[in-house]
């Protein structure tokens, strides 16, 4: 029986010690058995084929040969050496070449003993050379765990100079699987495993490590998929089960004179069905006793801000205060001003706090925020400064989630004995897969229609060569009077950079639209506040024609009479950026444009980002295309990138698999919360050990 078990430090391993095992836990991450276990190789090579001299074509494919080495030789160059030696089969001769490590390798090899060679020919003066071969002594070989399909596995500069090649990894975990015998423990019960036909664990890590086949290697690669995912749900869903029995949240059991005094008297138009459907999904939380956790997904446009307004008048019909953080001042002040319209002739108090307000009128919303006099605050991260006191806080409203880290959210929860509903909303669609992955504790209502009367904005792709003619179409559409966007990137990386673009453009723009026909306005991240508001104003108010601007106006400008959105360099925005640009256009009744003005220099993944956004105007579709372009890690941002630390699962090609898993991770924690059940028992001893060692507790609020 071995002394050694999974947790034991990769040090103790077969042809490991102490200096390779720093390289391990340095360059990979590896540090356990365990880890060496699940380091799971990234493409394999059909080894299934020996190719004789005189079959090799003219072409660089990787190839292996059995034959022996007749002669060896070193040869000068201009600078060291190289090592050459002629290798020999039944049917005729080849080279093979060293540059690097000539001094061992020449006393490594033994002469006229059979080897298995593997590697990439060349074909130069009619002669085969395969330079660096993978090389065996057939002996050796035979007595190896045959694999068809040979393993390759991620590797580093460092590791590769250090000489731990692929071939030392596969020997590596071929003494792992021999030092443990080969068993480990299975982590499915019978019954997943037989309803979804996968094979045993064991199977699984011997045929991802040691394919016998490309059949069984498909199968070890959804088994060891599946399980990853599965225990990612049962995590998440697990959470929110013990959340919504532990955390009991307000019972708003109540619609009341605010919420049907508004409905009927002041809304400005009729509630979408998705709209409906929404708030009904909201009221039932709301009513549950649980606190509510709900994710609020909409495109740009689609209305989710009276959405929020309606389920705050159902908070203060029943007695409670509520809260709403935005993460832009420009955006705190919008909502402000566009609840304080909506709400204008009820009795509802609405206050302003943000980082510019002034000490005395702070005071006095501190003062009234405590007594209960204040019923909606709205504001941005000041909201959640620890001298920021509710009476009653009944729910907090997050405005673009993701702009909040983990820490600052849960300052909200903390504002009451008990914590507060919670809805969080974004503009930025999340696919179905990466919602299911990252948000799973989450409920998630979406609004997936636009308001009535709202006109598709019509974009197009045009090269600066094409300025002259944009600047044309900008003059006719402020003939009709209507007001022009025009956006330059801010990359943070070089603000001088940026502000250098944007004056640039700026001037440019100024010597075509000259004054007094033309009026300008500026805005960007290096001006005062107060100059940005007094800027901002005029543009809101009409006084000026074109606002010239950085991404400051990527969130929250809401100016009906603005119909063009210029976008300049739009190569250098990410797809969700370019989305969020162009709906500050299309507000109003009047059909809008978004022009997307680049170089003729485009990489393919840039072409493929503005094809997009001339195609559709789809929120969810722009969002597939870019979680394909960019992968979930930077989709989500820092702080859920823990949670879609996959090991071998990839949520955008195995979004069915993730589907698969989440239904039988709810159908398992359905019929037994607690895995108390015999039949469980498995999942339980590897729940555990999983939610041990996992990140996603922290990841996710």
């Amino acid at each position: 029986m071995s002394l050694y078990n999974l947790n034991t430090s990769i040090s103790y391993l077969k042809g490991v010690g102490p200096s390779r095992a720093d390289l391990l836990k340095t360059e990979l991450g590896i540090y356990t058995f365990s880890d060496l276990l699940n380091f799971f190789p990234n493409r394999y090579i059909d080894r299934s084929q020996f190719l004789k001299i005189n079959q090799l074509q003219e072409n660089s494919s990787e190839i292996q040969i059995i034959g022996k080495i007749t002669s060896i030789k070193t040869v000068q160059q201009k600078k060291g050496s190289r090592l050459v030696a002629t290798f020999v089969d039944e049917t005729g001769s080849m080279e093979l070449v060293w540059f690097r490590g000539v001094k061992w390798i020449k006393e490594a090899i033994k002469t006229k003993t059979p080897y298995v060679i593997f590697g990439k020919t060349n074909y130069f003066n009619r002669l085969f050379t395969m330079p660096h071969p993978e090389m065996e002594l057939v002996s050796s070989y035979q007595k190896k765990i045959q694999s068809v399909m040979q393993p390759v596995y991620p590797s580093t500069e460092k590791l590769t100079n250090k000489g731990v090649s692929n071939k030392i990894v596969s020997t590596m975990i071929q003494n792992l699987f021999e030092e443990l015998n080969g068993k480990f423990k299975e982590t499915l019960s019978i019954p997943i495993l037989e309803k979804l036909d996968l094979i045993s664990k064991n199977e699984a890590l011997f045929n991802i490590h040691f394919p016998k086949s490309q059949e069984l290697l498909t199968k070890a690669q959804n088994r060891l998929k599946f399980e990853e995912l599965f225990f990612i749900q049962l995590q998440l869903i697990r959470k929110k089960i013990v959340r919504k029995a532990k955390i009991k949240g307000f019972n708003f059991e109540k619609v009341g004179v605010n919420f049907n005094a508004f409905y009927k008297n002041k809304l400005p138009f009729d509630l979408t069905n998705a709209q409906k459907r929404v708030l009904k999904e909201i009221r039932k939380d709301l009513g549950s006793n649980a606190q509510m956790n709900r994710l609020l997904q909409g495109d740009v446009g689609s209305g989710k801000t009276i959405v929020a307004l309606l389920t705050m008048l159902i908070a203060l019909d029943n007695g409670y205060q509520a809260a709403l953080m935005a993460p832009t001042e420009i955006l705190a002040t919008q909502h402000y001003n566009s609840l304080v319209e909506l709400l204008n002739g009820l009795d509802i108090s609405v206050k302003l706090l943000t980082g510019s307000v002034k000490t005395k009128e702070r005071r006095i919303i501190h003062e009234q925020l405590e007594s209960g006099e204040l019923d909606i605050l709205i504001g941005t991260h000041a909201l959640i400064e620890d001298k920021v006191k509710f009476k009653n806080l009944g729910i907090a409203i997050i405005d673009e989630q993701h702009r909040f880290g983990v820490a600052q959210r849960s300052k909200l929860w903390e504002k009451n004995e008990l914590p507060p509903h919670i809805l969080v909303m974004t503009a930025t669609p999340i696919p179905r897969t990466l919602a299911m992955s990252a948000y799973g504790d989450l409920d998630i209502s979406v609004i997936d229609e636009l308001p009535p009367g709202r006109k598709e904005v019509k974009t197009a792709h045009r090269y600066d060569s094409n300025r002259l003619s944009v600047f044309k179409f900008l003059k006719e559409e402020i003939a009709k009077g209507r007001q022009v966007y025009v956006v330059y990137p801010l990359i943070n990386e070089s603000e001088a950079m940026d502000y250098k673009d944007l004056m640039d453009g700026y001037e440019s723009i100024s010597r075509e639209f000259q004054k007094p026909n033309y009026q300008i306005s500026i805005v960007h991240g290096k001006m005062k506040p107060a100059d940005k508001e007094y800027e901002m104003q005029r543009f809101i108010k009409g006084e000026t024609h074109i606002m010239v601007a950085t991404t400051v106006i990527e969130v929250g400008v809401n100016i009906p009479n603005a119909s063009v959105m210029v976008i300049e360099s739009a190569e250098r925005f990410g797809l969700s950026q370019l989305h969020q640009l162009r709906g500050r256009v299309g507000r109003g009744a009047e059909q809008s444009f978004c022009i997307l003005m680049t170089s003729f220099k485009l990489s393919s993944d840039a072409k493929v980002r503005l094809e997009t956004m001339v195609s559709t105007s789809d929120g969810f579709k722009i969002a597939e295309v870019d979680l394909k372009l960019r992968g979930p890690g930077n989709l989500m941002g820092t702080q859920q990138s823990g949670v879609l630390n996959l090991r071998i699962a990839d949520i955008v090609k195995d979004a069915q698999l993730l589907k698969t898993a989440r239904s039988m991770a709810i159908d398992v924690l359905t019929k037994d919360p607690v895995l108390k059940t015999p039949e469980n028992n498995l999942i339980k001893i590897a729940y555990q050990e999983v939610s041990k060692n996992s990140t996603i507790w922290s990841n996710i609020s």
